[in-house]
C-alpha cells in the first residue's frame, strides 16, 4: 500500500532545497554550494518514491543508482540520466577541498536546476501528489 504521507515529507524537504538553490542561484552564489543543494533536492525527490512504495531508503548519494530502482515510476532519457550523474558529483567531488579544484560551470548549474524543477513536477505527478501539499515552508 502506498505511503503518500511519508513521500510528502520527503518532497517537502526536497522543495526546500530546490527553493534554496534557486535563491542561491539568483544571488550568483558559489556554484559548488548551489550544486550541493541541488544534489540534496534531487536525492530527496528520488527517495520520496521509495518512501511512497514503503521501500527501504538506501543510504547512497548516487542519483543514478537511485533512479535505476525507480524506473516503474519515472522514465528519463539519456541526457537527463547524464544530468543525474553530473549532480551526483556535486555531492562527492564538490563537497570537500581539493587542490586547484574548479567550480562547476554556471551554465551547467542552470541546466541541473531546470532539470530538478522538471523532475520535481514529474515525481509529484507520478505519485499523484498535488504540489499544494508540498508548498508549505
Amino acid at each position: 500500500m502506498a505511503n503518500k504521507t511519508y513521500a510528502i515529507e520527503w518532497l517537502v524537504k526536497s522543495r526546500h532545497d530546490l527553493e534554496g538553490a534557486k535563491l542561491l542561484c539568483s544571488s550568483n552564489h558559489y556554484t559548488d554550494t548551489i550544486g550541493y543543494v541541488l544534489h540534496q533536492s534531487l536525492e530527496k525527490m528520488l527517495k520520496s518514491i521509495l518512501a511512497y512504495e514503503n521501500k527501504s531508503i538506501l543510504k547512497t548519494h548516487n542519483l543514478v543508482e537511485l533512479y535505476e530502482l525507480l524506473s516503474d515510476h519515472i522514465s528519463l532519457d539519456e541526457e537527463k540520466i547524464y544530468l543525474l550523474s553530473i549532480a551526483t558529483t556535486y555531492q562527492t567531488h564538490q563537497r570537500y577541498p581539493v587542490v586547484q579544484k574548479k567550480l562547476p560551470d554556471a551554465e551547467e548549474i542552470l541546466q541541473v536546476l531546470e532539470f530538478s524543477q522538471e523532475l520535481f513536477e514529474n515525481v509529484c505527478l507520478s505519485l499523484n501528489i498535488d504540489k499544494k501539499q508540498v508548498n508549505y515552508l
